[in-house]
């Protein structure tokens, strides 16, 4: 069984696949840091010193502190129920970049993939019934239309 199971663990595909997932997960690290660091601040001042890590809805107030709540923070720790929504324009940032730039990554490797050859054609249209047939034909196997060398 553990030999199965090593067989599985060291084909090719499985070792990439784990190589993608760690490098998608620091590269992901990477841009929410991007976004939160870099991004938004320069957004939020350009909006009025806004903070959207702060931008939230209290729902429920909490049992141990009376609303309102100047962060988000406060509200947890005071047990409100909020509706998120800073931090989730925040997250919505971060995916379109990563989706960007996967679309780029996949748009890059298809340029770099094998080309299709062009194929010689093997079939010709019957100029009667617009059937398929083969380019040496000189009658239609469909209509029985004889071509006599122009189809």
């Amino acid at each position: 069984m553990l030999k199965g199971f090593r067989d599985f663990v060291m084909r090719g595909n499985v070792i990439d696949l784990a190589v993608a997932v760690i490098i998608g997960a620091a590269f992901i690290k990477i841009v929410n840091s991007l976004v939160e660091d870099i991004i938004m601040p320069p957004i939020g001042l350009l909006l009025g010193n806004v903070d959207f890590s702060n931008l939230f809805v209290v729902l429920r107030e909490g049992s141990k502190a009376a609303a309102p709540y100047a962060t988000l923070a406060e509200a947890k720790a005071a047990g409100a129920v909020t509706l998120n929504y800073g931090l989730f324009l925040t997250t919505g940032v971060s995916f379109l970049i990563v989706a960007f730039v996967v679309y780029l990554l996949v748009r890059s490797v298809a340029r770099l993939g094998p080309k299709k050859a062009d194929v010689p054609a093997t079939t010709k249209e019957c100029l009667y019934c617009l059937s398929k047939i083969p380019l040496k034909a000189t009658k239609c196997a469909f209509c029985t239309a004889d071509l006599g060398g122009r189809g």
